[in-house]
């Protein structure tokens, strides 16, 4: 079918402005320019778009279904022209972000909420990784930036931190043979089912607080974990933050000890040293480095 933008533009500008006069004032165009536009539309068409019979022009029941489709497609338009203008400035279209499995999903998702407003024309794409699985994909060149926990000695990551996460080695009550002490042994608990995460990395990676010799059970993520050793089918660590409310209430018991002891991480924001990046990318980094900088304490989550 043989039509012009403009003449969609003309359409959609008398509609919503409710008169030719209005809508040539709108759009900048003389009141003829308007209306020869639509003219031309019609003719092309074929059809009756307009019912100039009343004061307010309005659509004829064959222009409400043309109007309703062309809609989208001056939606797209205008969506290609703030994406040209994006390319233009050098502004990232697209923005790739990876959440590791024991970052807090509340205060990453916050953090991104807070920082999208300000740039609502860049596509987020955000993904969820285990263990290895953010670094994989940041060394992959996958991803542009991640938050997660990294190895402070691997000199190809920069990072900002963000957040620090304690974990702690947790069973339901009745878990154990008998009452949980201070003593509780790595060769006590390789009698029992540990629950572990499944590294989401295609190679092999690392492992965390893993009693060898036990039985093990694994799952993609630790909301699963944490339910699983809730109802009692496994022990295992968990970040204090998930499970704080279960130890309070008694849901969950600790089995700190001298072998089993909490341990804490530091999550950051880390990105590839030396990488280029966009004007979003780099004032994401900004944000995420004042935000850290501005809690105190470290932003321990306890």
């Amino acid at each position: 079918m043989d039509f012009t933008l403009h003449e969609l533009v003309c359409l959609d500008a008398v509609l919503r402005e409710g008169s030719f006069q209005a809508a040539a004032l709108k759009l900048h165009r003389s009141h003829p320019a308007v209306h020869a536009a639509i003219k031309n539309l019609e003719a092309r068409l074929g059809l009756s778009l307009l019912d100039r019979a009343s004061y307010r022009v309005r659509l004829t029941p064959q222009g409400e279904a043309f109007h309703r489709q062309a809609q989208a497609l001056l939606a797209q338009a205008a969506s290609l022209g703030t994406m040209c203008g994006q390319l233009r400035s050098g502004e990232e279209t697209d923005l790739r972000v990876v959440v590791g499995d024991l970052t807090p999903n509340a205060e990453a998702l916050d953090l991104l909420r807070r920082f999208f407003r300000n740039w609502p024309h860049t596509r987020l794409h955000l993904h969820f990784e285990a263990i290895s699985g953010p670094w994989e994909r940041l060394l992959a060149e996958d991803a542009d930036l991640i938050l997660h926990h990294v190895d402070n000695s691997n000199t190809r990551f920069e990072w900002t931190d963000v957040c620090r996460v304690e974990l702690v080695p947790v069973a339901a009550p009745g878990f154990l043979d008998g009452p949980i002490s201070r003593d509780v042994s790595p060769e006590q608990m390789a009698r029992h089912v540990q629950v572990v995460i499944r590294d989401s990395a295609q190679a092999p990676g690392r492992d965390y607080f893993v009693v060898k010799e036990a039985p093990s059970w694994t799952v993609a993520d630790q909301y699963t974990k944490k339910d699983l050793i809730v109802r009692g089918m496994g022990w295992g660590h968990m970040p204090l933050h998930l499970v704080a409310e279960e130890l309070r209430s008694g849901a969950l018991l600790s089995l700190e000890g001298r072998h089993f002891r909490r341990s804490a991480l530091d999550i950051v924001a880390a990105r590839l040293r030396g990488r280029p990046a966009g004007p979003v990318a780099s004032a994401l980094w900004s944000f995420l480095a004042a935000e850290g900088e501005g809690r105190p304490g470290g932003a321990q989550l306890r």
